[in-house]
């Protein structure tokens, strides 16, 4: 019997057809293994994963597969997104057996839920050195019952590794570090293509940013330059969708032109803030459109009804990876007839060869920027061209709301909007943020996902901490103080819920939670950046904004136990990083007095790395012991204070003025601030 016809997954709906006796994760399944004496198979993928489904339908839809799929093993089906507890605990796992990760997960557990051993892709038949699915399952089952000692030294050796948890080495990290980190991160970057040397080629937000600090801290002109081309490379490149906007999972090869075609939510709230700098920094319209076109794809595909953002877009369509967005030249040519097809195929690569597999992938990689007139030929035939792509086939989407992804877009747009004149883009994350806090959550706490109404709960630390991140975001653009409280509220949910005293770090999971074979307590930064760099970066902000002694205390305990963490292997940590150098070198700037909006609106264009904001109401008072509180307290036009640690500048009335003390400030902190 498969069970997966009552699933709120979309992942998990594409399963319930199978001839395979699927049960949804939970203690039901484990049960049912203990009473059988079976092991069990765990499958973990997502709706947006292509192997997943290749795997599906060579094996899961298969009669004679799942025969000998439910005589042998409890069949447990896993979406990633939905539980990214367990599929942490056993993609781990599979890491301990030497092998290298990636979805599908298949995993060979014993009936309490312990791994033993497991893969990736298993090929329906065996070819190219791998073992057909159907050997593996029959040789798992005979070991299970013939050689069980076998199985139980596998699953004691992993058990005992993943039950570890990273303490660090004691040290503490200063600026120095940083420095010396980012000089390091320059020279690993690829000064052809951007982005980390090699192939596959993944954007690494958390990295970028980084080397965006660093390149500021320091001012060095070459960190700055990687850090553009990157941005630069992948505007221009396959992996950004120059039709629809967006940019997909992560590209193939060395140059950013044929990507893995899913695109994720979290991809693009991650890079949406990145192409907000770098517009800022350059005026650049490339970056400007790359970012626009991120919340085009967004308004357009991924809002839901409710107002929340969807998960992902698959990968496939009509059964064939990136279908629906290659071209024939012969489709460019009837769209646009024979002049303006030609134009449009020497600017984006479009060939009668092709470019990829005999098709062609849409990309400027070897055009460039255009001249204004151009750009706005090309506009036309772009738009031409997107809506007869609008009436093929259509991707996948998977419409869950997941919280934690819905926080770290919520706080892209809001960030990102200030520095490329969009103020309608608040309007849109104030939308998603009530659906996430009035829909997904539960007496203070949030759940993780949510799919027509049914509510994975309770959430996980990363839910907690982006959407504190978030709502600290809105809060500096709106000054309501609701969104403060709602900060503090899952601040404190955090630190009472999922930290670990004895590490200081965050658990994935809540106190309360089911338990799995252990709780898992990852630090390093991976798709999306992990929740203690995000809560990190969140307890620095909120003490930023209220200069309040048990905001600043706590900030600092926090950040000095994950330095020591993230010392061991800092290039897997740097969103705790980002965080230390916010600490560190972070100014407040606050704007009071009756007239005051176009100073205030000059301190958002600040960008927000290096700032955190706030704008006084007329009934709002400092903290008795932050720095500015007799400043804000005298006068009654506008002003702007910059504060920087317990200094503060004396008080600004204009735009010019603020940008002025702002530089002045940080050029200061470069060179006076201690580098230990």
């Amino acid at each position: 019997m498969n069970r997966l016809n009552e699933a709120s997954s979309p992942y998990l709906l594409q399963h319930r057809a199978n001839p395979v006796h699927w049960w949804e994760w939970g203690p039901d399944a484990l049960a049912e293994a203990k009473r059988l004496d079976k092991p069990i198979l765990i499958s973990i993928g997502y709706a947006a994963c292509h192997w997943c489904h290749v795997m599906a339908h060579e094996s899961f839809e298969d009669a004679d597969v799942a025969a000998v799929m439910n005589e042998l093993f409890v069949n447990i089906k896993v979406d990633r997104e939905e539980r990214p507890d367990v599929d942490h605990v056993y993609m781990s796992a599979l890491h301990l057996l030497g092998e290298p990760g990636g979805w599908p997960l298949t995993m060979f557990l014993t009936p309490e839920g312990e791994p033993f051993w497991g893969g990736t892709y298993f090929p329906k038949e065996p070819r190219f050195g791998r073992p057909g699915f159907v050997g593996v399952l029959r040789e798992i089952s005979r070991l299970y019952r013939s050689e069980p000692e076998r199985i139980l030294k596998n699953r004691d050796a992993i058990k005992q590794h993943l039950a570890r948890s990273d303490r660090g080495d004691g040290g503490t990290l200063g600026l120095v570090d940083l420095d010396r980190l980012g000089a390091r991160l320059a020279e690993l970057i690829d000064t052809e293509n951007g982005g980390l040397q090699g192939a596959p080629k993944f954007p690494n937000p958390p990295i970028l940013e980084c080397l965006y600090r660093y390149a500021g801290r320091t001012g060095d002109g070459e960190a700055k330059r990687r850090f553009l081309l990157t941005l630069e490379r992948m505007a221009l490149g396959g992996i950004h969708d120059h039709l629809g906007g967006g940019f997909a999972r992560y590209s193939v090869d060395e140059r950013w032109l044929v990507p893995h075609f899913e695109k994720m939510l979290y991809d693009n709230a991650q890079l949406l803030e990145l192409y907000g700098l770098a517009y800022a920094e350059t005026g650049r319209a490339l970056f400007r459109d790359a970012a626009e076109g991120i919340v085009i794809w967004l308004g357009r595909e991924m809002t839901t009804p409710e107002g929340g953002f969807a998960s992902s877009l698959d990968a496939d369509s009509e059964g064939e990876e990136g279908l629906f967005y290659v071209w024939s030249l012969a489709e460019i040519r009837e769209v646009l007839g024979e002049e303006d097809a030609a134009f449009f195929g020497q600017v984006y690569d479009i060939t009668e060869e092709g470019n990829f597999e005999g098709r062609n992938i849409p990309n400027r990689l070897l055009s460039g920027v255009a001249p204004l007139a151009i750009e706005e030929r090309l506009a036309a035939l772009r738009a031409k061209l997107l809506e007869r792509r609008s009436a093929r086939v259509r991707p996948g989407l998977d419409d869950k709301v997941l919280a934690d992804w819905n926080g770290l877009m919520i706080a892209a747009l809001v960030r990102a909007s200030p520095l490329l004149d969009r103020p309608d883009w608040i309007a849109l994350a104030q939308r998603a943020y009530r659906f996430v806090t009035e829909a997904m959550t539960r007496d203070g706490r949030l759940g993780h996902s949510w799919r027509g109404g049914a509510l994975i709960v309770p959430g996980f630390a990363l839910d907690h901490a982006a959407m504190m991140r978030a709502a600290l975001a809105l809060f500096e653009v709106t000054a309501d103080q609701a969104y403060l409280r709602d900060a503090q509220t899952w601040r404190d949910r955090l630190m009472s819920d999922y930290r670990i005293e004895d590490t200081g770090a965050l658990a994935m999971t809540a106190r309360n939670a089911d338990p799995l074979v252990v709780r898992p307590q990852p630090t390093q930064d991976d798709a999306v950046p992990n929740a203690n760099g995000v809560c990190a970066e969140a307890l620095v902000r909120l003490a930023q904004l209220t200069e309040m002694d048990g905001d600043l205390r706590q900030a600092s305990e926090v950040l000095t136990k994950l330095g020591g963490i993230a010392r061991s292997s800092p290039l897997g940590h740097t969103s705790i990083l980002n965080a230390l150098d916010l600490h560190l070198r972070g100014l407040t700037i606050l704007v009071t007095g009756n007239g005051a909006d176009a100073l205030f609106e000059a301190g958002l264009k600040i960008p927000y790395p290096i700032r955190s904001i706030r704008r006084l109401k007329s009934d709002e008072e400092l903290d008795d012991n932050h720095p500015a509180k007799a400043l804000a307290a005298s006068g009654a036009g506008p002003r702007a204070l910059v504060c920087a640690g317990m200094r503060c500048s004396l008080p600004v009335t204009d735009a010019d003025g603020l940008k002025a003390q702002v530089l002045e400030m940080s050029s200061a902190d470069i060179g006076s601030a201690p580098r230990d």
